[in-house]
């Protein structure tokens, strides 16, 4: 076994269902006593009624969270938190409203709890996209890792199933590429591997079935997995030509990482046939690349970055923005495979076509 550094971050995790009912007896764990409630336009209601949970522990609510993390947003956000002299913050959502609690922390330090409605993973990273003037610019700072995640299976199980399979599949995301990363560990690995393997046993389930228990569970249990993951090594090319798509061309997240990861996946088998093996043995696969956009079309997702309202003459600047500043990545880029790469995306195209 060649060494390596594996680093623990202190995060303290409550899964199962109905911990929602513990999220009070968290802020006053943190020794706070106002907390600022976020949330997206789309679950203001859910939010809302979190802040009445609450009762006085509750400073106000702000329901603004967008996708992409514009600091516009974060600018009114932030007032709003000073305003209201909050002390902490309670994120209920997805990852548009995980990323707005974290650009809060980024500026005051506030303290964050972090409720999960989808399986973005991002709750469990100190990692954040901001974008400004159409660009993201992604960092990572343990200013922004949240102190407390709450999992709560009941809250998921409204969760459309389109929207469980590509939020899924963005979780599956981080962990394929955790298993090839430059600085990829025996510890990650195994958590890489168990992730991807419950999301792709639960996800055709839950689009059969969405009121199953158990498949929820093992959806959540394997997002937490492929987040920490995420947190855990640096990530590649697929990451970088996601942010680029969905931050400079308005794209939706999860979907975007949906279309992507078989091409990028591919992109990488010759320069990383380990993690292949591995990720086609969690997928019950016989190709990883071929395995993800076979998953992808079983469960009805979309396969293609046309389908998400890209346009074609958009290929050309998209491939120039993804080799400006690119990430490490076990295979190196060029434009021109870039191009090809981003092509087959827009196309649908079978990965390696």
């Amino acid at each position: 076994m060649k060494p390596f550094a594996y680093t623990s971050d202190p995060v303290r995790v409550i899964f199962g269902r109905g911990t929602i009912d513990h999220v009070a007896g968290e802020v006053r764990r943190l020794g706070c006593g106002r907390a600022l409630v976020l949330s997206t336009p789309q679950q203001k209601s859910e939010a809302t009624d979190l802040a009445r949970r609450l009762g006085a522990l509750a400073a106000g609510t702000f329901h603004d969270a967008t996708m992409h993390t514009p600091t516009d947003v974060t600018e009114r956000a932030v007032a709003l938190a000073r305003e209201v002299q909050a002390d902490c913050t309670v994120a209920l959502g997805g990852g548009s409203t995980t990323g707005l609690g974290k650009a809060i922390a980024l500026r005051t330090d506030l303290p964050q709890i972090v409720i999960p409605t989808t399986y973005a993973g991002s709750e469990a990273t100190a990692i954040i996209g901001e974008t400004k003037d159409g660009v993201k610019v992604t960092q990572r700072t343990l200013k922004v890792l949240p102190e407390v995640i709450v999992y709560d299976v009941d809250l998921n199980m409204t969760l459309p199933p389109m929207l469980t399979a590509t939020s899924g599949m963005n979780a599956i995301a981080h962990a394929v590429e955790a298993l090839y990363a430059q600085d990829q560990n025996p510890v990650t690995s195994l958590m890489a591997d168990e992730g991807i393997r419950a999301l792709a046993r639960a996800l055709p389930v839950i689009v059969a079935d969405p009121q199953n228990v158990d498949a929820r569970t093992d959806a959540l249990y394997g997002a937490w997995l492929c987040g920490t993951c995420l947190n855990a090594v640096g990530m590649a090319l697929h990451h970088k030509l996601c942010h680029t798509l969905g931050g400079s061309f308005d794209l939706p997240h999860a979907e975007v990482h949906t279309v992507v990861i078989p091409h990028a996946t591919e992109f990488n088998a010759a320069a990383a046939p380990e993690a292949m093996r591995r990720i086609a043995a969690a997928l019950g696969a016989s190709d990883a690349a071929q395995g993800l956009f076979e998953l992808s079309q079983r469960l009805g997702a979309p396969t293609s970055l046309s389908q998400l309202g890209m346009k074609a003459e958009a290929i050309d600047k998209a491939a120039d923005l993804a080799v400006k500043s690119p990430y490490w990545n076990p295979r190196p880029i060029d434009r021109e495979s870039i191009r090809h790469l981003i092509g087959n995306a827009f196309h649908g195209r079978r990965p390696g076509a």
